[in-house]
């Protein structure tokens, strides 16, 4: 589990308006979790979590989580709580950890400071035959230049 800086001032872009700043062969700085298996049937996630700032000024995180057995919306919320968690703690929001998320959320609304949480994920069963099957969450921070 790694965990990243979402930079200040930084904006959220749609993946076709991504897609328009980057070049075949390019090297981006990116945010990805992998998750892999070639047992039969296996569920399989990864997943990139993300909690946003009230004050664009400030950062936000980032936050990697792959799994094994859990669904596409568990292993998203997870990554997504996570996420949360550290921008909270960051922040001083002050919140009881054995809080379900949706709990937790609405500490964050009333404290202000926090304004988005989200997250991109991916799952996927292993192929029946035993082929390696693969799953990617990936954020992609684009410079102005690009």
């Amino acid at each position: 589990r790694v965990s990243s800086i979402f930079p200040p001032n930084c904006k959220l872009i749609s993946r076709s308006e991504g897609l328009k700043h980057l070049k075949p062969g390019q090297v981006a700085f990116t945010v990805i979790s992998e998750n892999s298996t070639k047992e039969p049937h296996r569920l399989i996630a990864a997943s990139i979590g993300l909690a946003l700032p009230s004050d664009k000024s400030m950062y936000g995180y980032l936050s990697e989580h792959h799994s094994f057995g859990e669904t596409e919306e568990v292993a998203g919320e997870y990554a997504e709580e996570l996420a949360a968690e550290m921008l909270a703690t960051t922040l001083n929001v002050e919140f009881d950890p054995d809080l379900s998320f949706d709990e937790k959320k609405e500490v964050y609304r009333i404290s202000n400071k926090i304004v988005r949480t989200m997250n991109i994920t991916q799952s996927a069963v292993g192929d029946k035959r035993g082929l390696w099957t693969t799953v990617l969450g990936a954020a992609i921070l684009i410079g102005e230049d690009d």
